[in-house]
């Protein structure tokens, strides 16, 4: 059995692989942390995000989402002036409004969680294909959620970026099959074999 072949880039990227990619999150804080680095990185290599993960942490209160959500204009002022951070006005002011949107969600469902969870039953999809390699940058769940979440406010909530979060927070497992994390993901979550879903690549 072996891991990922992209787990293999570098040290950062096989501890991401190893301990948080494709594990279900159940948890809002870090269901945000993994939505809102997917929006910062949009343009930009994952690479680069887990490089400055603990620089957006510092910028975002622990993507606490409740502080978020309360950030102003010399917030945003003091996150773009932080060293080592990105210098995008426009991802930040979204991460910002995103908190906002996701206190309404969580207001209406309970959880982000249990919204985003929703879609697909409550349970990890292993879509026929994708553990021998198959995988699309995006497909109909990821298009749906993003239609769903754009009607609701969300921002850099594109398909191929929904599709990515889905892979991240586990609601996708898109681990290669002779990958140990796929055999443990199955083994410890619920999980449901799907169809392809109106795939694109």
């Amino acid at each position: 059995m072996s891991n990922c072949a992209w787990a293999g880039m570098n040290e950062a990227n096989r501890i991401y692989h190893d301990t948080e990619w494709g594990v279900p999150v159940h948890d809002d804080r870090q269901m945000f942390e993994h939505l809102s680095m997917e929006c910062l990185q949009c343009g930009l290599s994952w690479d680069l995000m887990l490089k400055k993960r603990d620089v957006f942490r510092e910028c975002f209160a622990g993507f606490d989402f409740d502080a978020v959500a309360a950030f102003d204009d010399a917030d945003i002022e003091r996150i773009l002036n932080t060293p080592g951070m990105i210098r995008s006005p426009r991802k930040v002011q979204a991460v910002i409004a995103n908190a906002r949107c996701y206190q309404q969600v969580r207001a209406e469902f309970g959880s982000f969680c249990a919204y985003i969870w929703g879609f697909a039953g409550g349970k990890t999809i292993l879509y026929q294909g994708h553990a021998k390699g198959a995988m699309p940058v995006s497909n109909g769940l990821s298009a749906r959620i993003s239609k769903d979440m754009k009607k609701r406010g969300f921002k850099y909530v594109g398909p191929i970026t929904i599709y990515s979060h889905l892979q991240a927070c586990g609601i996708i497992n898109d681990h290669d099959e002779d990958c140990p994390c796929y055999q443990r993901i199955v083994a410890e979550y619920p999980t449901v074999t799907k169809r392809r879903d109106h795939e694109v690549r």
